[in-house]
């Protein structure tokens, strides 16, 4: 994916000799790709409240990015961390981002331009927030069924020492309900197994003769059963560890391992059952959230614009794709060509009223033009 520079060019006599001036001194060195970013005439109201708005727009704007990265995170998780899988499901309105983000025209009907500025950041704020609610409910949802489902899968593959018994010992395998009898279950190494069948019967004097059977083996050993008398289990135990046998504690009990079978059947089945739908919900309300962000960045460019340049309304807002190995160079015909408006920004500093886009707080960069920045890198990167 790619990152894009959102920018407003003040105005000239026209718009478009100020979008002809800024592409024709990026385009001839190559330094980006432009284009035109189209956002209507919207009802500006004061100043007083655009600089309140300033405010609350840039906190929406960071929430909003945070939430696509959950649902990309989300739909990422649910994919197995297949990359290219997750970008293929990460559309907007049935077309990828850059598409989206490079044709953007806004919706009308979602956000209608008769309403006032603070209305359309409630309304995108209201749909973000409720996007973030619904998310986290049905991800916790999902993520407990897989981690559950994990756990005992994991179990299930482990080494003999640790692994669940469930798919590997039977009923008949065991000597139940005897008074005088039990059976024991003995983890082998490979290469022990000729002493095994030589020695175990001498382990003590109790041990049923010819009692032993091999139930699985793994690249490290196997799992070997043995029966004796209940009372030379100490016993037994002990010279077993002295030969480097394991005995594994373990209690044959054939509801434990049914409800076991069940409940791994039943996380599997209800983790097949959510997918689809959870998967076509990330779909669609990340396409929804990321109209959402790129309607909040056209919102800012228009406030800040104002602040920066006044009234009346006159400049062009336009996207910049800058070529990798041009960021320098188009950062510094980008500041040379809107150099002139430095004064505009100092008086606006001095005046302590408005902050400016840019502006060199802290370890932010400073710009005389009003630019953000939309990075559509939205996976985590590995």
């Amino acid at each position: 994916m790619a990152e894009f520079w959102l920018i407003s060019a003040p105005g000239e006599k026209s718009n478009q000799q100020s979008w002809e001036r800024m592409n024709t001194v990026t385009t001839k060195a190559n330094l980006s790709s432009n284009f035109k970013f189209t956002i209507p005439d919207l009802k500006v109201g004061t100043l007083d409240a655009l600089v309140s708005l300033s405010d609350e727009l840039g906190k929406l704007d960071t929430f909003a990015e945070s939430v696509l990265k959950k649902i990309a995170h989300s739909m990422s998780d649910m994919m197995e961390d297949s990359e290219d899988k997750v970008q293929e499901n990460l559309l907007a309105n049935g077309v990828d981002l850059v598409t989206y983000l490079t044709r953007f025209q806004w919706d009308m009907a979602k956000y209608p331009i008769q309403q006032s500025l603070h209305t359309l950041y409630e309304v995108m704020a209201k749909q973000i927030s409720q996007i973030d609610t619904d998310l986290k409910a049905r991800s916790v949802a999902y993520s407990n069924i897989k981690a559950n489902l994990q756990g005992l899968e994991r179990k299930a593959v482990g080494n003999l020492l640790t692994r669940t018994l469930t798919d590997i010992v039977n009923k008949d395998d065991f000597v139940l309900d005897s008074e005088y009898l039990t059976t024991l279950l003995v983890v082998v190494p490979k290469a022990n197994y000729i002493m095994w069948q030589k020695t175990y019967e001498s382990l003590s004097d109790l041990v049923v003769p010819r009692s032993t059977k091999k139930l699985m083996e793994d690249s490290e050993g196997g799992l070997f059963t043995v029966t004796l008398f209940k009372k030379a289990v100490d016993e037994f135990k002990a010279k077993a560890r002295e030969n480097k046998f394991v005995v594994r504690e373990f209690n044959f009990n054939e509801k434990e391992l049914q409800s076991e079978k069940e409940e791994m059947t039943r996380l599997a089945a209800d983790k097949k059952q959510q997918y689809g739908p959870l998967l076509r919900w990330l779909k669609v309300n990340f396409s929804e959230a990321f109209i959402a962000w790129i309607h909040v960045k056209a919102l800012r460019v228009s406030v800040e614009s104002v602040l920066r340049y006044g009234l009346p309304v006159n400049f062009q807002a336009v996207l910049l794709q800058p070529n990798k190995k041009s960021l320098k160079r188009l950062r510094g015909v980008l500041n040379a060509l809107y150099k002139h408006l430095d004064g505009v920004a100092a008086a606006s500093v001095a005046d302590a009223v408005v902050d400016i886009p840019g502006l060199s707080i802290g370890n932010q960069d400073y710009y005389s033009y009003v630019c953000f920045k939309i990075d559509l890198n939205l996976i985590d990167q590995k």
